[in-house]
């Protein structure tokens, strides 16, 4: 009986070992501390206190917009609202934080793009190759009002309210050899993210993926699980990936995006007064960042450069033949970004369509 309790014990501390390894390794092997962007308050007599979650380094502009939106937000309610902001995947993952999320364990996320389709499927809009694809395309999206607007519903009817976005930059592959042609490409295993149009378009594109959670990426990358990283130029320079790939093949076939995302049950819970307040901080912060976002994107290339990384661009043509094969992921897509939920209050016949031609998009 005795070893059989003892058994138990073995048993039951593995376990809350491996949970702690899994939920604190992201942030306990280096120096990755929020000691930088601890508050200048006291937050301990806050009346209403969120926990928001993110995954990447607040370095990252699109990133930091977290604890900036915690200091506007405290200034503004009067300390009566203390956003307590967890970037570096102190949570985990994104799929499992969006579960946190959706059960109310947490309050809020800013997801990225790539990730929040699994559980808003209209959100892979924005994944779609070549539609919104730069920094321009993206500020006239984001100003187009109802096109927007039902965007930002993708997970209303999952009890998650979408409020605004900020950005990470520019899609293309960090790689450890130079990828001048498609097929240098063809050669190369590609880290994607854990998102369905993601997958759709490198089965289409013909390019050998590894889906993988961001957390895991580091130390897989290193070990040569795989030898390129479908990422931008700022999160690849300022989260160290050009320490392992010196080379970047500059698609600009996407913009990366974080959705800020709140739990509806939570926020409407909260005063009248406050939701408003609330609401105006994010947009206001997120629209402040995104143009920050511009600016760092030409700075992290340029330092990235200055430290050795190569930058390369395909041919035109080649250019052209990825589009005319990611075009295919539209297809594919069209009926999940178009489904209709109880709560859209914009009902379009052929959402993506009418996208489509706002961007002026052609195959």
């Amino acid at each position: 009986m005795r070893k059989m309790i003892c058994k138990k014990m073995v048993i039951f501390t593995t376990c809350c070992l491996v949970t702690f390894g899994l939920l604190a390794g992201p942030v306990m092997g280096g120096a990755l501390s929020l000691d930088k962007w601890k508050p200048s308050f006291d937050p301990s007599g806050a009346k209403y206190k969120c926990i928001v979650s993110n995954v990447s380094h607040p370095v990252i502009k699109g990133v930091y917009a977290g604890f900036a939106i915690r200091d506007e937000l405290w200034k503004k309610t009067n300390g009566q609202i203390f956003m307590d902001y967890k970037p570096f995947s102190m949570l985990g993952g994104e799929v499992e934080v969006l579960n946190q999320l959706q059960m109310g364990a947490i309050q809020g996320m800013s997801v990225s793009s790539v990730a929040s389709t699994n559980m808003g499927p209209r959100f892979g809009l924005i994944n779609l190759p070549f539609l919104i694809n730069s920094f321009d395309k993206l500020d006239k999206f984001v100003n187009s009002g109802k096109l927007f607007d039902h965007f930002m519903m993708a997970m209303d009817h999952q009890g998650i309210m979408g409020f605004d976005i900020t950005g990470y930059g520019n899609y293309g592959w960090a790689t450890t050899t130079p990828v001048k042609t498609i097929e240098d490409a063809q050669k190369i295993k590609f880290r994607i993210a854990e998102a369905a149009v993601n997958q759709l378009l490198y089965k289409e594109w013909g390019f050998n993926p590894v889906v993988m959670p961001w957390p895991d990426v580091p130390i897989a990358f290193k070990q040569g699980v795989f030898e390129g990283l479908d990422h931008t130029p700022t999160v690849c320079n300022v989260t160290k990936k050009f320490e392992v790939a010196k080379y970047f093949t500059q698609l600009n076939y996407a913009q990366g995006l974080f959705i800020w995302i709140f739990n509806k049950a939570w926020f409407n819970k909260l005063p009248a007064d406050l939701q408003k307040i609330f609401k105006e901080t994010v947009h206001d912060i997120c629209a402040k960042i995104r143009q920050e976002t511009r600016a760092q994107e030409a700075e992290e290339i340029a330092k990235a450069q200055k430290a050795g990384i190569e930058f390369f661009k395909l041919s035109d043509e080649e250019m052209a033949l990825l589009k005319k094969q990611g075009h295919v992921t539209h297809e594919n897509y069209m009926e999940k970004i178009n489904n209709l939920y109880p709560g859209d209050t914009y009902r379009p016949e052929n959402y993506l369509k009418e996208v489509q031609d706002y961007m002026e998009y052609k195959p």
